[in-house]
């Protein structure tokens, strides 16, 4: 069963549980600053790691001391969806322990 496009509501009750991300267009977006690229590069990783797990995969931008993530579900035609704030949520939940912001 494909996954469906939230509605404009829905998205904006989502964001207000995830401070620091915001919808631009058609993607979830956020970006992180670090102490360094060393641990801007850990973060990514372990990004990487969590989107092999959900099957579902951001675009990551790494900085020198920043890592930005945009994503939103090609099987529902670009649209955001549950899957891209689970994604969110996950990511979330894992960046402090890198010391993002």
């Amino acid at each position: 069963m494909p996954t469906q496009p939230l509605s404009q509501k829905e998205i904006e009750d989502r964001l207000r549980e995830l401070p620091g991300w915001s919808v631009e267009g058609d993607r979830l977006m956020r970006t992180y600053r670090l102490g360094d690229h060393f641990a801007a590069t850990a973060l990514v990783v372990h990004v990487a790691r969590i989107q092999q797990e959900l099957d579902h995969h951001s675009d990551l931008t790494l900085g020198y001391n920043t890592v930005a993530l945009a994503v939103n579900t090609h099987s529902a035609g670009g649209a955001v969806t549950e899957k891209d704030f689970e994604l969110a949520d996950r990511v979330e939940r894992i960046a402090p322990g890198h010391g993002a912001s």
